[in-house]
């Protein structure tokens, strides 16, 4: 009897839901259906608000990510990912209408055969359109840092940074989808986009070497520069701020220098200023992170600032940003954070932003002109956000 009064009332609420689960397969009916995969495609030009953020992503490095992230949208502001492998690089270009990574792949993963590559994406729709196979399993495999992986010849060349530990630098024609060459560095590490068609690299002793290359990469030229940084008191970080060819370094103990790149061999810009000191450091007010310094289109330098700067922590990260004017060598503002911050880049909008990757992995937005604090992205579109490069 039992079961018959279960299975009676059973019956009863199968059929008191009837209605409803007509009504929700009716609603249900009148959706579009939605294909899989869904690709919405991105404009030819990519607006100037859009950065592309390196994610070294950390907990798996085998499946490094270059971000596309729009620092005006507060809702979606992730708009697309790539894949960059592992200790990726990448590159942008709108003349070519692609985005470059530099990356490196084994066969089983973690171990197995290794293969080297430059991976062509289009900017409509990020989907590959070709490689390069590097030969010799050298590409450089460190923590991101842009100066690996550069354009010259007007973004016709790319040149690769090698570490065996020997340091070269290929030479890879992007048109002809071909290695022309590789050029050997006398201890040097680094690229800087010198002359028309050429490099220049930081040297251990503290000197600057220069390379032009000819209209087959091969190298027609070099120059040393002795001397252009202190290794032991004043090591120079290795990502600058550029201002057209014109690239401006801080140091660690915040001496800003600059130098000449547009010409055949680099030239030290003579006068360099310190970022001087300020109220409510303990012990002493020092750059520090891992992207310390950037410019605006109207060639401002901001520095990011650590008021516990010591010996050993130019990694460490910045609570404020400090803005400098280095026609005049003078701090023209100060800008308070929210957070530790580890990397930051101003956007090339007529009214630029600056953005900040913070140590918790919170990408930030400041106004770059007045500092105030714009809108925060959250810990949304990177896990490990180290390298931020504004859309030109």
């Amino acid at each position: 009897m039992r079961w018959f009064v279960g299975l009676l009332s059973s019956a009863l609420a199968v059929a008191s839901a009837q209605p409803a689960l007509a009504q929700a397969a009716s609603v249900s009916a009148a959706l579009p259906v939605e294909p899989i995969p869904t690709v919405t495609a991105l404009p030819a030009q990519w607006p100037r608000s859009w950065v592309l953020i390196n994610d070294f992503n950390f907990n798996s490095i085998v499946d490094g990510r270059v971000v596309v992230v729009d620092t005006a949208s507060a809702n979606q502001p992730l708009k697309g990912i790539v894949r960059s492998a592992q200790f990726g690089n990448s590159l942008i270009s709108t003349r070519r209408g692609e985005l470059l990574t530099a990356e490196t792949f084994y066969s089983r993963l973690t171990r197995g055969t290794r293969t080297d590559a430059i991976t062509f994406w289009k900017l409509g729709d990020l989907q590959p359109g070709g490689e390069v196979v590097l030969p010799g399993g050298k590409r450089q495999l460190s923590v991101t840092y842009p100066q690996l992986f550069q354009f010259t010849n007007a973004e016709k060349w790319a040149l690769v940074a090698n570490f065996t530990p020997a340091q070269t630098v290929s030479v890879v024609d992007l048109d002809g989808r071909k290695v022309l060459g590789e050029v050997d560095l006398p201890g040097c590490s680094q690229i800087y986009p010198t002359g028309a068609r050429g490099f220049s690299s930081f040297c251990a002793d503290g000197s600057l070497y220069s390379v032009t290359l000819d209209a087959a990469g091969k190298v027609s030229g070099t120059a040393t520069i002795k001397a252009v940084q202190d290794i032991d008191n004043q090591a120079l970080f290795s990502t600058p701020a550029w201002i057209g060819q014109t690239a401006w370094f801080v140091g660690q103990r915040g001496l800003i220098q600059g130098f000449d790149f547009s010409g055949p061999f680099a030239k030290v810009i003579p006068g360099a200023f310190s970022v001087g000191t300020a109220d409510g450091a303990a012990p002493e007010w020092r750059p520090g992170g891992w992207q310390v310094i950037n410019a605006d289109t109207a060639g401002h330098l901001y520095v990011l600032m650590n008021p516990a700067g010591h010996e050993g922590g130019h990694k460490d990260g910045g609570t404020e940003v400090w803005v400098f004017d280095p026609a005049h060598k003078t701090r023209i503002a100060r800008i308070p954070l929210k957070a530790q911050s580890l990397a930051l880049a101003v956007t090339h909008e007529d009214v630029p932003h600056l953005v900040l990757a913070r140590a918790d992995g919170v990408i930030d937005i400041y106004d770059a002109a007045s500092g105030a604090f714009v809108r925060t992205l959250g810990a949304t579109v990177a896990f490990n956000p180290i390298v931020i490069t504004p859309v030109p």
